[in-house]
């Protein structure tokens, strides 16, 4: 009897969505990263075992947008919300609900959602703020079950998955056994070269930058990826490459170890940085960078 169930992921910036979802899956898909907002894109996550087939899909963290790419991913949020069967409700341990959570909540009741509330980052806390994190959430809303999690150590994350399961519903699958994702390599090869980003550079530059895949060639022995980095300032672009190219030459060796590992190939890079002012606040730009709202809602 085969099972299936759309579930999504949603809480604030940085809670720790996306390494909830690859401690799931038990690969990565969802890029990571210390700073905040650094998923953009709704990221549709896959796992099958057995009859069940869970579909999780993962979302930029809910927070008050300041340009229209800010629209355009708190769009992704609530469009996700609105299609899936139930939803996963992410906060830190030690957290109180806020106007984010809140707003959340509301939507969870609007649509009658069934909810998980997972308290991530248990390992960084006490039994007693986690305690105090259970009963200030559970006022609000009537979840079928509240699970504090270290998601980093993947401790707790097996009972996520037991209690997601009542969520599913008999169905044929929607997606093939083995499949993982349905994002296009060219977005996933794009999401690895930002996640480097992310990593290597500090404080605002990360935000402003967009990556674009010009060429994904597979040569049955090498794959081939050349892209684009985009960032709104011209002095961004000097940090980003650095002293001699050094810096995009680190970003670019770092890609290419997670590319070839995902990829299971050998992989040739070539990365280039443009200046593109103000993208983040361009419909135009954001569109022909992948961001369009069509195919997240």
């Amino acid at each position: 009897m085969k099972k299936t169930g759309f579930i999504a992921i949603v809480g604030r910036p940085n809670v720790g969505k996306s390494t909830l979802l690859n401690a799931l899956l038990g690969e990565k898909i969802a890029i990571i990263s210390k700073k905040p907002q650094t998923t953009r894109n709704r990221i549709t996550g896959i796992l099958t075992e057995g009859e069940n087939q869970f579909v999780f899909l993962d979302t930029p963290g809910m927070h008050r947008p300041r340009t229209k790419l800010g629209d355009y991913m708190v769009k992704a949020i609530t469009g996700t919300i609105g299609d899936v069967d139930a939803a996963i409700l992410v906060c830190e341990a030690g957290s109180k609900p806020g106007e984010i959570e809140k707003s959340l909540i509301n939507r969870f009741e609007v649509l009658g959602l069934d909810a998980l509330l997972v308290i991530n980052k248990t390992d960084r806390s006490n039994p007693h703020l986690i305690a105090e994190t259970i009963s200030s959430f559970s006022e609000l809303y009537d979840f079928k079950s509240v699970i504090p999690i270290s998601a980093l150590k993947c401790d707790g994350c097996d009972i996520v998955l037991k209690e997601a399961e009542d969520f599913l519903y008999e169905s044929e699958w929607f997606f093939p056994a083995n499949a993982l994702t349905d994002q296009p390599e060219r977005q996933i090869a794009a999401e690895i070269i930002r996640e480097k980003l992310l990593r290597t550079l500090d404080d605002e530059i990360p935000h402003g930058t967009a990556v674009v895949i010009e060429e994904f060639k597979d040569e049955k022995t090498l794959l081939s990826v050349r892209a684009e980095i985009f960032c709104e300032k011209q002095s961004h672009k000097g940090i980003i490459i650095g002293k001699r190219g050094e810096t995009l030459k680190k970003i670019g060796s770092y890609a290419r170890e997670d590319l070839e590992a995902f990829f299971g190939i050998k992989v040739y890079r070539a990365l280039w940085v443009k200046v593109k002012e103000n993208w983040r606040d361009s419909l135009f730009n954001l569109a022909n960078f992948g961001y369009n709202e069509k195919d997240d809602n």
